[in-house]
């Protein structure tokens, strides 16, 4: 995975950190081990510790946590559960482990929590009878699961609803205790800037964990350091995990959903039912055309395929021994990226066949036209016609909260019609996930200040970029719409910083984080980001870390920021989960089955 340590930041160290506390772990259970995972960890660790390295470790079956009975060979001496520390998991731990009592051979049972214990999860299997059953029960503590060299994940699933829906903080203190690991590895954070409610309690908590560190220096630093860290909570820019993301990154999931109407893998594609393919920079190709809005990658893998066949073409004729030496030499290369040619090329087919339909193409044409506040006050033509047919709920829904918060909420009359016509048409087992909407401030009453008008033109939230193969500004991403997340962390490199926002901050949800006066911030930047002088500085370095998720096209964006020179500055990416529209919506949801 070398991959991980080609950028600025070494996030190599991360992944050998959690690497080697997981073999730790497993070392400490001797004999032939099985490993149960909690469904939502298996593809997270797989990014820290492949198979075939847990085998060499004594792992010899891995299974996904069901309920149930276990069918675990006589051989396996050690059952492992890894798990996240949720009741409704040690449930099902419960039924496996008292699925093996009184068989023979008996085994050893293990517990190692992800990242941390929980007391009430300890209780819960108190009172399933089989907390004495357990011969170890340990953390295996890993925050940041790292995705590639400039993105590292929590994947936690439900942080959002958690604290903004169930007022439940446990998810900002992890958050807090993720942030404080990394400054154990690469060093105190200078600068800390947020907006939202949830950053101010991180930010909060991550004041309090450093005070209560008795000694941070006594931690090895790297010779590169976070100098920012942007800290954003996802209430403050609702809009952009809804809108439909057009970089090729996200895209490849299309296909997926046209056909399993679900997304729970943000980092996977299937080509067909045997091969699984894992998208990250270590494959060249894809470095390169992953953050291109997809209708730029199609000129991209033409003139690819043009490179690869003039190079086979040099095969032919008369060559000299050293010159087929050489040709040799470069052969495993060529024919890697031959093959990886044609599977982005198949992807790619598989794409347009969606992107090209009249489904997809009205969807985003009515999704660009509430972008650009146009007919957002009254029922919407297309909106009501796929109430009537009955399209799968999650479309509408994503449509429905699109035309709430263009419009900066809809008028009681206008909402109350949206509610009864989907409570009439799906059932009224779907008034929760409609309450949940509210509560979340996805779906709510129009209110007497616009405000989505005005941060639109105040922060240009929509360009008509001529150019999608060679764009301009971050509004490709979405063709038209500006990440408004990404929208604050341009501005926040920019000579005056948040101060130029001043007008219209109050707009957004929450307070404003700042670990240093704006003053200093400001005399700092000056000084270095953005001035004449630093451009001759190594890029700085910032952390933008997602509270509640962020989706790919935020990510492109950002990384578009960092590859304009005039700005000095490379981002990295932190978050809570990897969303997109559909899985921030769902995770909002109650008792809906996707249909």
């Amino acid at each position: 995975m070398s991959y991980l340590t080609g950028g600025r930041l070494n996030v190599g160290l991360i992944q050998e950190q959690a690497r080697n506390r997981l073999l730790c772990l497993l070392e400490k259970c001797d004999g032939p081990k099985a490993i149960i995972w909690d469904q939502s960890l298996a593809g997270p660790i797989g990014l820290v510790a492949k198979y075939n390295l847990l085998e060499e470790y004594g792992v010899v079956k891995m299974y996904p946590l069901y309920g149930g009975t276990l069918t675990i060979p006589p051989n396996i001496a050690n059952v492992i559960f890894i798990s996240r520390p949720q009741l409704e998991l040690m449930d099902l731990i419960a039924e496996n482990v008292h699925g093996e009592e009184g068989k023979r051979p008996r085994k050893e049972f293990h517990l190692f929590f992800v990242p941390r214990k929980s007391l009430l999860c300890q209780k819960k299997l108190q009172n399933r009878g089989v907390f004495g059953s357990f011969t170890l029960i340990e953390e295996f503590k890993c925050d940041l699961f790292p995705f590639d060299n400039d993105l590292l994940s929590m994947e936690l699933s439900g942080s959002f609803k958690e604290f903004h829906l169930e007022n439940d903080p446990t998810c900002l203190y992890q958050v807090a205790q993720a942030i404080q690991g990394l400054q154990k590895l690469y060093g105190k954070i200078s600068k800390v800037t947020g907006r939202g409610p949830a950053a101010s309690k991180v930010w909060e908590l991550l004041e309090r964990l450093n005070r209560e560190e008795e000694d941070n220096k006594s931690h090895p630093a790297s010779s590169v350091a976070i100098e920012h860290l942007l800290l954003l909570d996802r209430s403050v820019d609702l809009l952009s995990p809804l809108v439909t993301q057009l970089t090729y990154e996200d895209t490849v999931q299309l296909p997926a959903r046209k056909f399993h109407d679900s997304d729970d893998s943000p980092t996977a594609m299937s080509l067909n039912e045997k091969e699984q393919i894992i998208l990250n920079s270590g494959e060249e190709l894809f470095a390169e055309i992953r953050d291109k809005n997809f209708n730029g990658v199609g000129p991209v893998l033409s003139k690819k395929a043009k490179v690869i066949s003039s190079q086979f073409d040099e095969r032919h004729g008369d060559k000299s021994v050293q010159e087929i030496k050489q040709f040799v030499a470069r052969l495993p290369h060529m024919l890697a990226t031959k093959q990886s040619l044609a599977r982005h090329t198949t992807i790619a087919e598989m794409i347009k066949e969606v992107t090209d339909s009249s489904n997809f193409l009205e969807s985003l044409q009515v999704e660009q036209e509430l972008l650009n506040c146009i007919e957002t006050d009254k029922p919407n033509a297309y909106i009501e016609d796929m109430i009537a047919q009955q399209q799968p709920l999650l479309k509408i829904l994503r449509l429905l909260c699109i035309q709430s918060l263009t419009n900066s909420g809809l008028k009681p009359k206008l909402l109350d019609y949206y509610k009864r016509e989907i409570i009439h048409t799906y059932g009224y087992q779907h008034l929760p996930t409609i309450l949940n909407l509210e509560k979340a401030g996805l779906l709510k009453q129009q209110q007497s200040v616009r405000q989505y008008a005005v941060l639109r033109k105040a922060l240009r939230l929509t360009v008509e970029d001529e150019s999608e193969v060679t764009p301009k500004d971050i509004s490709y991403v979405h063709s038209i719409y500006a990440p408004l997340s990404v929208r604050l962390a341009e501005q926040l490199v920019q000579p005056n910083g948040w101060q130029g926002l001043n007008d219209v901050m109050g707009l957004l949800p929450g307070p404003t984080v700042s670990s240093i006066p704006y003053s200093v911030l400001l005399s700092t930047r000056r000084n270095s980001i953005t001035s004449e002088d630093s451009s001759s500085e190594p890029p700085k370095l910032i952390l933008v870390f997602f509270i509640g998720g962020c989706t790919f096209a935020e990510i492109s964006a950002l990384r578009f920021l960092s590859q304009q020179e005039e700005l000095n500055v490379e981002f990295v990416v932190a978050t809570t989960r990897l969303i997109n529209g559909n899985t921030f919506l769902t995770s909002l949801m109650e008792d809906l089955e996707r249909t």
